[in-house]
Parts: C-alpha cells; structure tokens; sequence
C-alpha cells in the first residue's frame, strides 16, 4: 500500500497551465503517478456555513479513519489462521483500494447532490457511526465466545501439574463409589519413575499393592494412579510430597468431565459458526467505510478549494501517488508550481501557519501550502 496525496488548485487557464506543468515534472522524473480526481458541482450555500462545515469535515475524517482501521485490524483478528489473505479481503466497491481511489465517481445514488453539502456531512457521519457501533456490538459476541474457549483451550496444555485432565482420565482408571477406597492421580517426575514403583506401597499404611498404572505422560514426567484407604490419604499425601511426587487434587466426576468436554464442542461450534456471517459482515462494511471515507476527502477538498479559490466554483482536483524517496523533491515541485497562488505561504512554508486566520486554511495539525492539501494514507491498512 501506499500515501496519496490529494490537491486541488485553480481551474483557471493560468492554474491549468500549470497543473500541466506539474504533470509533465513529476511523470519524466517519476516523482509520482497523477490521477484527475472528479468532483461534481455540489451546493455550496453560504461562506460561514462552509467554514462551520470545514471544521466538522476534519473531526469526520479522523473518525472515518478510526472506524476503517479498526475494522481492517480486526478483519486480521479473525483471519488468525490465514493473516497473508487479509489484503485481498480489504476491497472498496469489489475492487482493491488503489483502483478505487485512481478511478473514484461519486456516489449519487447514495449521496445526492442536490442536498445540502451539511446534510450529505450528516449523512456520512450517521453511516460511518453506525458501522462502528455495529462493529462494536459483533466483535464483543466473537470476542465473548473466542475469549472462553481459548480460556479452556488453555488448560488443554501445559504439563501435567497444571493442565485439565478431561480428556486424560477414565471411569475404569478409578475405583469409585467406595466407603473405604479412593484412587489418587500422582505427578510422577521422568527421573523417579523407578523410585515411585519400588516405594508407592510403603509411603504409608493400607495402600493397595500393585494398583499404580501410568495413564499419562509429558515431557516432564508421567501421571500415575494410586489405590488407598481414605483414611491414610493426608498420610500418603504428605509422605509423597517428601519423596517428590506430587498428587494432583482431583476426583473423579463423570458429569462434570462431560460438561466441560461438551463446552469446549459447543464454544468451537459456535465460533465456527459466527466465522462466516461476521468475516462477510467486516468485508462489506469495511467497504462501505472506506467508500464513506473517500467520499469525506471528496467533501473536504470541496469545501477548502471554495474557501481558498472563491466564487464560483472553479477547481480542478488531482491524486497524487508519490514515488517512495521523491517525497520532499514531490513537494517542493508543487510549492514551485503553485507558488503563485500564495507567495507569502510558499516562501516561507515550513513556518507554522496554523495560528493564521486565513478563510479555507486546514486547522489542527493539517499541513498549509499554496494549495489545497488532503494526505490518504492507505499505509495503515498494509497486511501484506
């Protein structure tokens, strides 16, 4: 992916002339690729209405942003397993985001024209918040289902101290039901196990000869059974403690073994389930947000170039992609080429002009120059 940059200046013969120029620079010394950027005649109303509008386009743009990000990013949450096809997912009205910047029409079917440049603002703005809030609402119910399985996932491994002995154990591993017997699960390390077999019967009294069995081993040792009176199990627990094996605190619960077993099913049926429906969900309307987004930049270099150049509306807008390394030689072609339009701005352009009271100027930390000047950097989205 890349940065494109977003101009406008004059549409008058002189200002022509000089985006030719510009065009004829820039191609022979392959500072970047230029593409018109067509705008309709939108309705401009009056002067302070657009300066209001200007600085709600800016906050607009920023949230468009946040909203477009964060669902790329979490269209690469769910890709978890396949992250090097996110970018083919990343797709603005079914072509990939270079294409549809390079070739942008505005929408009219969606964002009339002759509304008010306020009300298609609103518009846009009320589209991009319900796409986040939607977002928002989707992503806690995966986000739900996926944080509970991993969690029981997670007692899947480690060793054998540790981890979940559901899908270890058995019914016939056990002597169950007994007033007088219990088995108990030991934690054998590798290093004792012929320790373990010689002394198991001695640790304490009543503990039932030969009635260990390995059922379970990992790479730091093995887990064994153990038959015994429950009135020496404290004894033998103690005992065995001192000799290093370690008796895991478990009984057998043949219910409460299939409830867990069940739940993770259930929780990995569930997130396959939601997989589909939510990744077409994200892909659909990360395209909606990003066509919103465009149509944002679109809105704002309308209503700057008006702000900047005057009535009647009279701008041409170009996209620019600049070629990597040739960013400072691309902008100070521009301020050379443009520089008419405001000779103070482009003979002192690196001084900080954002305390200016000049009508049309970007407020906030949007750079001034001669020019109207919006950044698109799809850099942010970059997957590949």
């Amino acid at each position: 992916m890349s940065e494109f940059w977003l101009i406008s200046a004059p549409g008058d013969k002189v200002n022509l002339q000089a985006l030719e120029r510009m065009n004829t620079v820039t191609s022979k010394a392959n500072l970047s690729s230029n593409n018109k950027f067509l705008i309709p005649d939108l309705k401009v109303g009056t002067l302070d209405a657009l300066v209001g509008l200007s600085d709600e386009l800016g906050k607009l743009d920023s949230f468009a942003e946040s909203v477009i990000k964060k669902i790329a990013q979490y269209i690469g949450e769910v890709m978890e397993d396949s992250k090097d096809k996110v970018q083919e997912n990343l797709l603005a009205n079914g072509v990939d985001l270079i294409s549809y910047l390079t070739r942008f029409e505005w929408d009219m079917a969606k964002y009339p024209i002759k509304q008010p440049l306020k009300n298609i603002s609103e518009a846009l703005a009320k589209q991009i918040t319900q796409i986040e809030t939607d977002l928002k609402s989707r992503t806690a119910a995966y986000n739900n289902i996926k944080g509970n399985l991993q969690s029981l996932e997670r007692k899947t491994v480690g060793n054998l101290l540790t981890r979940t002995l559901a899908d270890i154990v058995h019914k016939e591993d056990f002597v169950l039901n007994s007033e007088y017997l219990i088995t108990l699960l030991v934690v054998v390390p590798k290093s004792n196990y012929a320790q373990w077999q010689k002394t198991y019967e001695s640790l304490s009294d009543m503990v039932v000869p030969r009635s260990t069995k390995m059922i379970a081993e990992d790479a730091e040792g093995g887990l064994f059974t153990v038959t015994l009176f429950r009135k020496v199990m404290d004894d033998f627990k103690a005992k065995a403690r001192e000799n290093r094996f370690m008796v895991r605190e478990f009984y057998f619960d043949e219910k409460e073994l299939k409830c867990e077993k069940e739940e993770i099913m259930k929780l990995a049926s569930d997130k396959k389930q939601q997989y589909g429906p939510l990744l077409r969900w994200l892909k659909v309307n990360f395209s909606e947000a990003f066509v919103a987004w465009i149509h944002v930049k679109a809105l704002r270099v309308f209503v700057e170039s008006v702000l900047r150049y005057g009535l009647p509306v009279n701008f041409q807008a170009m996209l620019l992609q600049p070629s990597k390394k040739s960013v400072k030689r691309l902008r100070d072609v521009l301020n050379a080429v443009f520089k008419h339009l405001d000779e103070v701005a482009a003979a002192s352009i690196m001084d900080v002009c954002v305390h200016m009271d000049i009508p049309g100027l970007q407020l906030s930390n949007q750079e001034y120059y001669p020019y109207v000047y919006f950044k698109i950097d799809l850099s942010l989205l970059d997957y590949s």
